[in-house]
């Protein structure tokens, strides 16, 4: 695992710049601070596990099922990367809530499930990067 970031000084699920918005969501699982979630049902979300969830943000605390979660909507997080990605890639929440890049065609009912933008590259699956969330 390398850190990428360029912000050593930061946890994963810490957010690196000012301006963020925060949701807060039911947690319907177990979720660790810095993972990609997906909404469940109403107002409740999960650690993401596939490219075609529909993404709520990133978790910015870890949480049991029913507890109340705070998710950043819009900001800039460190996350961590499930693969190889590209600075400026477009991405979205995988296994283990971590970040893939958007690929292949996407479907208009699929617009849903993209994260944001990758601030900075990564080539292995657990590398640290920071995301651009723009949901």
């Amino acid at each position: 695992m390398a850190d990428n970031s360029g912000r050593t000084d930061l946890a994963v699920g810490d957010i690196a710049e000012s301006g963020e918005t925060i949701a807060e969501y039911t947690a319907g699982g177990s979720i660790t601070k810095g993972q990609v979630v997906a909404f469940s049902g109403s107002l409740t979300v999960v650690a993401a596990s596939a490219a075609t969830d529909q993404t709520a943000g990133v978790a910015l605390k870890s949480a049991s099922s029913g507890q109340v979660l705070p998710v950043l909507v819009k900001g800039v997080v460190k996350v961590t990367a499930g693969g190889a990605i590209t600075v400026g890639n477009v991405v979205t929440g995988g296994t283990a809530g971590k970040v893939l890049v958007v690929g292949g065609t996407w479907a208009a009912t699929m617009a849903g499930a993209m994260l944001g933008q990758a601030l900075n590259a990564a080539s292995a699956d657990g590398d640290l990067i920071l995301v651009r969330v723009n949901k």
